[in-house]
């Protein structure tokens, strides 16, 4: 039996607790609408407690149909149509309640109800959810009845018809205030909620948009710079943008703030591209970029997959560190397996397009300094003379082999056989220090990653077997087979987050606008009272306190007028009508001095309401705009961050690129430019001044230095002389540097002689500049550095490759020729080639012949100096900026 019991299902909820539901989910939905229906339930039940008293009871029905009416809206699933019909019910119920306020309880006079049917139109427009059309068709309709049906009605029943014109007229005029003034206040109240709707889009928008903006900020910051310094240098960008002094990032010490940190036990790998440098001169500017993206984006995955850090790009060399940010057991293996996989993915390439390719890869195994130096153009990079070994263990290697020394060998523990590596018969650096050097044999053992590589397409198999094709095409259509991510893939367009139609993808669900009237005015006096009222209400713009105390002075003012100074004249009229017309005293629903003043309070306590309302929507929307101005702040903040770190790591003109794109456009960022300066300038004399001891920290201090000087450089790059001059990026000690790339040619520039070669003058001016800086911190740091520096013009490629962490770069015989002359050049001179010392001399520069010197790759070339000392052609026009 208890079972049964306790299985059976539980009783209905009784009627009272329903309706208590009911009321209780209404009134947090609508209140202003159960507030109306509570006094509409009111005053039926009053209506049908006086009418019951004079034995009307046949009045009762209109009790309970208003009562099912107040029921059937506390329901929480009416919709939104039904809650419209329900208003249209709650309108006809009003007005046919007035017309029974009118013909019942006594005399028909004509300004008998005009409060009432103002009250209705008042409801119309502030309470019930209306259109602006359907709330000026229902008022026009409540106020044209009434003067109508009363019209009619009073011309069969009195003859004094001029009298009752100017009656009716001032019935007309006072319903016309009363629409003027609703729909007034519904317009301001229309205009109010959509720009709180709007405000509240924004508000809810910006959060979405703040965090998408810091997600991307977060995704650029790290796909540039590890995670424990990208917090450091975000916290000083966002100083930099917040604070007056933007750009100078001097400490109270007078030094550039340096983010380097010493980590010890790693394993450094450097890797060359062996026949790249023939076969990039055969390729097109896409067909390159496409390529190195490719051969990149398969390395950055090699290197994900054995837990190391892709460090730097240099043109097709490669190079990585494992142990880095966190320290790692087996650094050595990793470097190790990552080099024996690219060999592997290298081969592939090289036995499926038969384009004679080969990967040179060398490692070690020691400590590093790692960090960022300079202002501009941030690149993550390490040093050390353990570096430095590494370097030399990949140009003393082997195609096709990994080149390992003897303390990586000691970390491997013997995990892969070895031979022999003799680095030193093909390296003088390892000759020179005595590093015996070993070969690792390959125990060809194939990663899952390799194991997905594809065969050669047949269509490419089948054009191999008919006519020959250009190794880089062959190259070209094998590689896209790989499918590499594009550059900044991760970097969304800040627009993804709206539709076509530029709406927020959020659903937001209008706030409704609903206000409180209660109204029962008597006799045109009282009438011109509560319009006086009502304009203070909606017409003064004051705040509410001040309103409610106006308020409050008219109402007491007026009950004082209706109550006592004229309470006799109020008394006299009613008792001369009601005599002429032989019938009994008026009941309570028509005597004058007490609806009047019922009235009067009614109407200053609705209009209290509405004000309060008026002033808490005035509040939110400060508030929203209050809210939506500081996380617009903080979204400009993000984005203006968003903006530094990807100038900071790409030209400008390329940072639009990525940042104004839509997402059509997929494509592979890169240019070919016909002339194009390009500048090495090194400082020889740091590798001898680089010490590793604990006099200087283990070389911290000398990198600190180091960070001096290309800080002081990268500031030149800041005067409007030098804007033209585009930072490509440092090399230890080497600053990498070209002209040219922000110019887009054209017909009028190719005829202008000396423009078209004016930015090579200003690379030589740069070069000048640079010089006297480093005289500078000479004097200060009693050094005697020399630059030596090294100039060409002529095509490039400019590019942008890498996903995980992309890089801007250029490519071509230019730059090669251009770091040659630079690396044969002598310490405090500036050597160009023949072709520019030409140009240079054009501009007024003194050059003067160094003669012919062997130039690795390139044989004998005649090279020139530049002269710190011009002459200028004031009548050519030849003066420099």
């Amino acid at each position: 039996l208890s079972l049964s019991l306790s299985l059976s299902p539980p009783p209905p909820p009784p009627l009272t607790h329903w309706v208590y539901e009911s009321y209780y989910r209404m009134s947090q939905q609508h209140p202003l609408i159960v507030f109306l229906l509570l006094i509409v339930m009111g005053a039926c039940l009053a209506l049908l407690a006086v009418f019951f008293a004079s034995g009307l009871v046949r009045l009762c029905s209109l009790s309970t149909y208003s009562s099912v009416l107040f029921c059937l809206a506390l329901d929480h699933s009416v919709s939104q149509v039904l809650l419209r019909l329900f208003s249209l019910l709650v309108w006809g119920c009003l007005v046919a309640m007035g017309y029974l306020f009118m013909f019942f309880g006594g005399i028909i006079c004509p300004w008998d109800q005009v409060s009432f049917f103002l009250f209705i139109v008042f409801v119309v427009y502030t309470m019930l959810p209306f259109s602006m059309r359907d709330a000026v068709i229902a008022s026009v309709l409540t106020s044209s009845s009434h003067t109508l049906v009363l019209s009619i009605w009073l011309s069969n029943t009195t003859g004094h018809m001029e009298a009752l014109v100017w009656q009716i007229l001032a019935n007309i005029i006072i319903f016309i205030c009363g629409n003027v003034a609703g729909a007034y206040h519904k317009h301001l109240m229309d205009l109010a909620l959509k720009q709180t709707y709007h405000d509240t889009c924004n508000c809810i928008k910006s959060p979405i948009k703040l965090e998408f903006e810091k997600h991307q900020q977060e995704r650029l910051l790290l796909s540039l710079l590890p995670a424990h310094i990208a917090r450091v240098m975000k916290a000083e960008i966002i100083q930099r943008l917040k604070g007056p002094n933007f750009g100078q990032a001097e400490n109270a010490n007078n030094f550039h703030n340096l983010y380097v940190q010493r980590h010890t036990n790693v394993s450094i790998l450097y890797a060359d591209i062996v026949g790249f440098t023939r076969l990039a001169s055969d390729c097109s500017p896409g067909e390159l970029v496409y390529m190195l993206n490719e051969l990149f984006g398969k390395f950055d995955q090699i290197a994900k997959d054995n837990d190391c850090m892709r460090i730097k790009i240099l043109g097709d060399c490669y190079y990585c560190v494992s142990g880095l940010p966190d320290p790692l057991t087996d650094h050595a293996k990793d470097c190790v397996k990552m080099g024996l996989d690219m060999c592997e993915a290298i081969k592939k390439v090289r036995d499926a397009t038969g384009v004679d390719i080969s990967m040179r890869v060398g490692v070690h195994s020691g400590n590093v300094l790692c960090g960022v130096i300079g202002l501009q153009k941030w690149q993550y990079d390490v040093w050390s003379h353990d570096v430095t070994l590494a370097n030399h263990m990949e140009a003393g290697g082997v195609p096709g082999r990994v080149h390992i020394s003897s303390v990586t060998l000691e970390h491997l523990k013997g995990a892969y056989q070895v031979e022999p590596g003799n680095g030193q018969s093909r390296d003088s650096y390892l000759k020179e220090h005595g590093i015996v050097t070993y070969l690792v044999i390959n125990p060809k053992v194939k990663n899952d990653v390799e194991k997905r590589s594809p065969p050669l397409p047949a269509r490419l198999r089948t054009t191999l077997d008919g006519v020959k094709m250009r190794a880089s095409v062959r190259m070209t259509q094998y590689l896209e087979s790989w499918g590499a991510a594009k550059p900044f893939a991760n970097l969304h367009h800040r627009d993804s987050m709206t539709n076509e139609n530029g709406k927020i993808n959020t659903h937001v669900s209008q706030p409704e606008c609903e206000s409180d009237w209660l109204s029962l005015p008597w006799q045109y006096f009282i009438y011109s009272c509560i319009l006086g009222l009502i304009s203070c209400s909606v017409f003064l713009r004051i705040n509410y306190e001040l309103k409610m105390i106006i308020m409050l002075a008219a109402v007491v003012g007026y009950n004082i007028i209706i109550l006592q100074t004229h309470a006799s004249v109020l008394d006299d009229y009613s008792m001369a009508l009601y005599k002429t017309q032989q019938t009994d005293r008026p009941g309570v629903l028509k005597d004058l001095k007490t609806m009047g003043s019922v009235s009067l309070f009614i109407f200053f306590v609705t209009l209290l309401v509405l004000a309060r309302q008026n002033e808490y929507y005035c509040r939110l929307d400060f508030l929203w705009r209050n809210k939506f101005k500081r996380e617009c702040e903080e979204i400009e903040t993000m984005e203006n961050l968003n903006r530094v770190l990807l100038e900071n790591v790409l030209p400008a003109h390329v940072a639009e690129h990525f940042l104004g794109r839509n997402w059509k456009n997929e494509d592979l960022y890169h240019q070919s430019y016909d002339l194009v300066c390009v500048m090495f300038a090194s400082i020889p004399d740091f590798k001898e001044f680089y010490t590793e001891s604990d006099v200087n920290k283990e070389g911290l201090e000398c990198l600190r230095l180091l960070n001096e000087i290309i800080a002081d450089f990268d500031e030149l790059l800041s005067k409007p002389k030098f804007s033209g001059v585009e930072k490509i990026k440092t090399i230890g000690s080497t600053y990498m540097a070209a002209t040219g790339l922000n110019v887009t040619p054209g017909p009028e520039y190719a005829q202008d002689h000396d423009r078209q070669y004016m930015h090579i003058g200003t690379m030589v001016e740069f070069a000048f500049a640079l010089v006297g800086k480093l005289d500078v911190i000479n004097k200060h740091s009693f050094n005697d550095f020399k630059l030596r520096v090294g100039i060409n013009h002529g095509p490039v490629i400019a590019g942008v490759i890498g996903a995980q962490k992309p890089q801007y770069d250029i490519w071509g015989n230019t730059v090669n020729v251009a770091s040659r002359m630079e690396s044969t050049g002598v310490l405090g001179k500036i050597q160009v080639t023949e072709e520019t010392s030409r140009i240079l001399q054009t501009l007024g520069y003194m050059c003067s012949c160094r003669g012919i010197i062997n130039v690795k790759g390139k044989g004998d070339l005649k090279t020139f100096f530049v002269h710190t000392e011009m002459t200028r052609s004031l009548s050519q026009g030849n003066v420099m900026p």
